[in-house]
C-alpha cells in the first residue's frame, strides 16, 4: 500500500508525505489492531463512535483516531475530543452541536465537511451547491477548525469511474480556499491521490473483507 501511495503521489507531482493513510478498522478485532499498531500504523478511522471507544481507549494516546462514518447528534458528546478529526460534518445543525460540545470541553475540534457530490439518496453529505453555506457556518464557529472536505463517490466498476467525483470535490474546495481532501478508499485511492486527496481511507485492502453489520 505504501508503494502504491508513493507511486500515485509521484504521478501527480506530489510528495508522498502530503498524503495520510487512514486505516479504516470498522469490524476489526483488538488483537488485529494491536498487530497493526506494532507494525507502525498510526492513523485509524472508525465508522461508529461506540465501537471506537470500546476498541481504542487503551491505545488512544499512541495513535491518531478519525471518525470517518456519519455522526448522529446523540453521539456528539462522546465523539468530540475523542476523535482527532471528524470527517463527516454534513449539516449546520450538526456543526453547531459539535461546536457547542467543543466549547463546553474548552477545545477546538478539527472537522471536515462531507459533500455528497453525486447526490446519492443513500449517502449523507451536503450537496455541491449547498457546500459553501455549510463551510461558512463551520468557519463561523470558533471551537471548530475546518481542515477541508470529504466525499464518498458512487460504487464504480473500476477506479477511473470515481475520478470525476474527486475532481468536482477538489474544485469545490479550491473555490472556497480549501486544499485538503478526504477521498479515496481501497478500490480507488490511487486515482484519488492523483486528484488531490490528502487523506485516503483504506480498510479492505489492509484488513481484508469484514462482515457487514448494520
Amino acid at each position: 500500500l505504501s508503494k502504491r501511495i508513493e507511486q500515485a503521489a509521484r504521478r501527480s507531482g506530489r510528495s508522498p508525505g502530503d498524503i495520510t493513510f487512514v486505516a479504516v478498522s470498522k469490524g476489526v478485532a483488538p488483537p488485529t489492531l494491536q498487530e497493526a499498531i506494532h507494525a507502525g500504523i498510526k492513523v485509524f478511522g472508525e465508522n461508529r463512535v461506540a465501537e471506537a471507544i470500546h476498541k481504542f481507549s487503551e491505545w488512544r494516546e499512541s495513535i491518531s483516531l478519525h471518525l470517518v462514518g456519519s455522526l448522529q447528534t446523540n453521539k456528539v458528546k462522546k465523539a468530540v475530543g475523542f476523535f482527532d478529526l471528524i470527517h463527516s460534518i454534513d449539516s449546520i445543525r450538526l456543526a453547531e452541536e459539535v461546536a457547542v460540545e467543543a466549547t463546553r470541553q474548552s477545545i477546538v475540534q478539527p472537522v471536515l465537511v462531507q459533500v455528497n457530490v453525486a447526490q446519492e439518496a443513500t449517502k449523507r453529505g451536503v450537496s455541491l451547491d449547498d457546500a459553501p453555506r455549510l463551510v461558512e457556518a463551520v468557519r463561523q464557529c470558533p471551537s471548530l477548525r475546518l481542515l477541508g472536505l470529504m466525499t464518498i463517490p458512487p460504487q464504480q466498476p473500476d477506479a477511473e469511474g470515481a475520478r470525476p467525483y474527486f475532481i468536482k470535490l477538489r474544485e469545490c474546495g479550491v473555490a472556497m480556499g480549501l486544499f485538503q481532501f478526504s477521498m479515496g478508499m481501497s478500490d480507488n485511492f490511487d486515482v484519488a491521490i492523483e486528484e488531490g486527496a490528502t487523506w485516503v481511507r483504506i480498510g479492505t485492502a489492509l484488513f481484508g473483507e469484514r462482515p457487514i453489520v448494520g
